[in-house]
């Protein structure tokens, strides 16, 4: 069921349960996720990773270990690496301007998609809403179709596809972690800005928190050697500063469903905006308390088990890294190329894993790490 707590009530909430808690991070499952992590690298299913734990105000734990690359040669990862965050890309860019857009009457969650995308779909879509979009319930695929005929290119295909593509099921009746979902609400946030959604993820979201090194198209920024490779392609090109997700490749490395590189201390300004209701470090406000709420509370169809925010995953098969001790009142997501991001306002702590699992080949398993990490997480925070 849908929560009916206030935005004041969670914040008062957040603020007695972070008041009860007086001590540092446990130094023991610290050093336990380390040896995790370093565990999963000698087993050869990541090259490397970044970890970032903490509680806000109590201390953090943040660490590099392994390899930023192994093909075509070695290279030692450090804590300025930047990674492909793959699917983080949806609650961390996109999620968060929908709300900002929200805030300034330039989008309705309740709205029709069609409002946003005229003829975007027949009748089969007119049901669909935004708020469908951001739980993963619009009853959209999964994805859209890797070989078709003939080749296709850019955001305008990318539209035309999708809003072509047959329904799965009736919008509202079942939850489906859906790419699709996330690209509309990409160009739909471009629509309702007038603004490419590079330059406003940029302007709205990362040089507000001090995000230095996030963003898109990572290589108009800085040099390659700072980013981790991902995978070498058929033809022995190695992705590196290029999104790993072939289709936000085809769109030009800018969608609404991947795109984000960053770090994990970029992650961790952002971390401690959401628990902190929505404000900055700085003391500057950047979302509304009411965002905050619709980001990271239940807002599915509650007849769904499945429930997401709107942006964060809060209960589905894809919450593995809240582990065993973080409570269901926690959030979190994952991305293809190797990261997990899991975070809790009762304890005001979380946790940031970027890897590039991918790299130089698909075919690794960390979601086992993922779970172990969140465990270890919560019991470093006094859980």
């Amino acid at each position: 069921m849908r929560f009916a707590l206030t935005a004041a009530g969670l914040l008062a909430a957040a603020l007695l349960a972070s008041c009860a808690h007086h001590t540092a991070l446990a130094p023991a499952p610290l050093a336990d996720a380390d040896a995790a992590v370093e565990r999963f690298i000698a087993q050869g299913q990541l090259p490397g990773a970044a970890l970032w734990i903490e509680r806000v105000g109590h201390g953090s734990h943040h660490r590099a270990y392994g390899r930023r690359a192994v093909d075509p040669a070695p290279e030692v990862l450090d804590e300025t690496t930047v990674f492909d965050a793959a699917s983080l890309t949806k609650p961390v860019v996109t999620a968060t301007l929908v709300q900002l857009l929200r805030e300034r009457g330039q989008l309705d969650v309740e709205a029709p998609l069609q409002r946003y995308l005229p003829g975007c779909g027949g009748a089969d879509k007119a049901g669909i809403t935004l708020r469908q979009l951001l739980t993963h319930s619009s009853g959209l695929p999964s994805g859209l179709p890797r070989n078709g005929a003939g080749s296709w290119a850019g955001k305008d295909e990318a539209l035309r596809i999708a809003c072509e593509l047959p329904l799965a099921a009736p919008p509202g009746t079942q939850f489906r972690y859906s790419d699709v979902n996330y690209i509309l609400l990409g160009l739909i946030v471009e629509r309702a800005a007038g603004m490419p959604l590079e330059r406003l993820a940029e302007q709205w979201l990362f040089q507000p928190l001090g995000m230095k090194d996030s963003g898109y198209l990572p290589l108009r920024r800085m040099d390659a050697s700072r980013i981790a490779p991902t995978e070498k392609l058929a033809d022995g090109q190695v992705l590196r500063g290029e999104v790993h997700d072939p289709t936000a490749r085809k769109m030009g490395g800018v969608a609404g469903h991947a795109g984000l590189f960053t770090t994990t201390a970029d992650l961790a300004r952002f971390a401690r905006m959401l628990l902190g209701g929505g404000v900055a470090e700085d003391g500057r406000r950047l979302l509304s308390a009411d965002s905050v709420v619709l980001l990271t509370m239940p807002q599915s169809p509650p007849e769904l088990a499945e429930q997401r925010g709107m942006g964060w995953d809060i209960a589905s098969p894809y919450a593995r890294p809240r582990g065993s001790l973080y409570p269901p009142t926690s959030f979190g997501h994952t991305g293809f190329t190797g990261c997990a991001f899991w975070l809790d306002p009762a304890s005001q702590s979380f946790f940031v894993l970027l890897s590039n699992r991918v790299h130089p080949v698909a075919g690794t398993n960390v979601l086992p790490l993922y779970g172990e990490l969140g465990t270890l997480a919560a019991r470093a925070a006094g859980l």
